[in-house]
């Protein structure tokens, strides 16, 4: 593992991307661009941004400011449903198009990005038509140090389960649908296995999870061509005598009304969800989760394009971000390296309620529980997930998922109110739950068990929040004594890169903990 020295920054919580580089090479892919048919103005692919390759103003932009277009020809495209017949044909000839359009959309991306990577970086259009990839491809990141390549002694410094947890579930995901693929395109030593390894999958996940926007709406490209020839076919029809106006009128109408009907109602109806790498755009780095981005993304049916969101103007030589969205940092880690501080969409995801320490709730309420109440709890499913079956259901959207039902804390709400009104039943005296009649649900709102049954239940969170944070290997203010060691300007401090992740990871997550007790 390499060792990186962090030296006399003035953020403390500026972003370190947990990835190598990108090629420097902004001149060959701004031309390249140019030759893809990818139109920009205002801006362009520069060194100057701190993580390497950015989006940089050559000019003052403000608006609604149009900045890149960029046609559906040259994005990377992966929909539930829909083939890309140049993988297909070369890595799985036998099994046919379903194989692939059952794989995820990462996995389909992966495939793809690794078929122009590793096979032939001509991205085919059409039968006459190819666009050269290689430019791009080259700008790429060439490895992560995202969680998933940690080893177990720096995934348990994280100091949480919850996220240990998701990495092992990716790590299993991506295993077994490389393995599913491999064994359809014929096993060991198959073409598919001596192009693409498994570490080329992994990378080619990471390219798409950490780089793909995706879009609800996926109409296919306005083409005039059917259009043009059912307009000739309407004329040569009435010319040459063979009917009248109005039988041409109503076979052309069919015919326009069908190709509507199949490039843009139909897929919006199906609210299909497209995922797509956008070479060029895909150059705009992450802004904090705390701000908006300057930009926003938009899809069209023939192209894609960033525009100024009309919020702020950018001054020359300032790097355009573009904001992930609402991510935790729990998503942020795994999939992109990074985390925010103080990022608002950040949860923390306790044990389920059945794993809590009742025993101590108890004691710091003065109050024994009911196991009648806690019984009822369970049966309605509140005390979190009750199966024992480690079979993992693998391609679900999100890895990091509350898979077992744990409670989840937000540093914006609190706890979950679901969670509340389970507790404060949990905690009603006889009198209390009756009074509710006898009801969960009537604990939904806030004192509506009583103002002395919100106080218990209070204490009883409170007591389990602080033994969750008293139990972790290091406390707040030790976390902050290491950050702040790493980053001091006073001496050279050598930290491993991703030890310095968890450390911040971790000290996110206390200050979530500590703030609900706080509160």
């Amino acid at each position: 593992m390499s060792t990186y020295v962090f030296k006399g920054s003035d953020k403390i919580g500026s972003n370190i991307y947990l990835y190598s580089s990108r090629s420097s090479g902004s001149t060959s892919l701004k031309d390249w661009a140019k030759s893809s048919g990818i139109k920009y103005g205002g801006l362009e692919v520069s060194t100057k941004s701190v993580s390497g390759l950015g989006l940089i103003a050559t000019q003052e932009l403000k608006g609604t400011d149009l900045l890149v277009e960029v046609p559906t020809d040259v994005a990377v495209v992966a929909s539930s449903g829909e083939s890309n017949n140049q993988v297909i044909k070369a890595l799985f000839p036998a099994s046919g198009p379903s194989l692939y359009e059952s794989a995820p959309w990462w996995a389909q991306l992966s495939l793809q990005i690794n078929f122009l990577h590793k096979i032939d970086s001509r991205k085919s259009v059409d039968e006459q038509r190819t666009i050269e990839m290689k430019p791009w491809l080259d700008s790429l990141p060439n490895k992560f140090s995202t969680p998933i390549h940690w080893n177990k002694n720096e995934l348990e410094s994280l100091q949480y389960s919850h996220m240990i947890e998701a990495v092992k579930i990716q790590s299993q995901a991506w295993k077994h649908e490389y393995n599913k693929l491999l064994e359809k395109a014929g096993g060991q030593s198959s073409y598919f296995e001596n192009h693409i390894s498994f570490d080329a999958f992994v990378w080619g996940c990471e390219i798409a999870r950490s780089r793909a926007f995706s879009a609800k709406f996926a109409g296919s490209a306005f083409n005039p061509g059917p259009y043009a020839f059912t307009l000739f076919l309407v004329i040569a029809y009435v010319g040459l005598g063979l009917g009248t106006v109005e039988q041409a009128a109503n076979g052309a109408g069919l015919v326009f009304c069908g190709s509507i009907l199949k490039d843009f109602v139909l897929p919006k109806l199906a609210k299909t969800r497209r995922y797509v790498i956008c070479p060029f755009i895909d150059m705009a780095n992450h802004v904090s989760c705390g701000e908006k981005g300057q930009v926003a993304f938009e899809y069209f049916s023939n192209g894609y394009s960033l525009a100024m969101n009309g919020s702020e103007i950018l001054n020359k030589d300032s790097e355009l971000f573009i904001s992930y969205g609402p991510r935790s940092n729990d998503q942020l880690l795994q999939y992109y390296g990074f985390i925010e501080n103080d990022n608002p969409h950040d949860v923390y995801v306790m044990p389920p309620l059945r794993e809590w320490n009742i025993e101590a709730m108890e004691k710091a309420c003065g109050r024994e529980f009911s196991t009648e109440r806690i019984q009822k709890l369970d049966r309605a499913g509140l005390l979190g997930d009750t199966s024992n079956d480690d079979k993992i259901e693998f391609g679900t959207e999100d890895d990091s998922a509350n898979r077992g039902r744990g409670v989840v804390l937000t540093r914006a709400n609190g706890i979950d109110p679901a969670v509340m009104t389970a507790i404060r039943a949990l905690v009603s005296s006889d009198v209390e739950w009756e009074t509710a009649g006898e009801a969960i649900g009537n604990f939904a709102a806030e004192n509506s068990g009583g103002v002395e049954n919100e106080r218990i239940a209070r204490l009883a969170v409170k007591s389990a929040l602080e033994l969750e944070l008293v139990t972790k290997p290091t406390t707040i203010e030790e976390d902050e004594a290491i950050i702040k060691k790493a980053f001091s300007k006073s001496k050279l401090y050598l930290m491993d890169e991703n030890d310095l992740m968890a450390v911040r990871f971790r000290l996110e997550k206390k200050k979530i903990l500590q703030n609900i007790i706080n509160s």
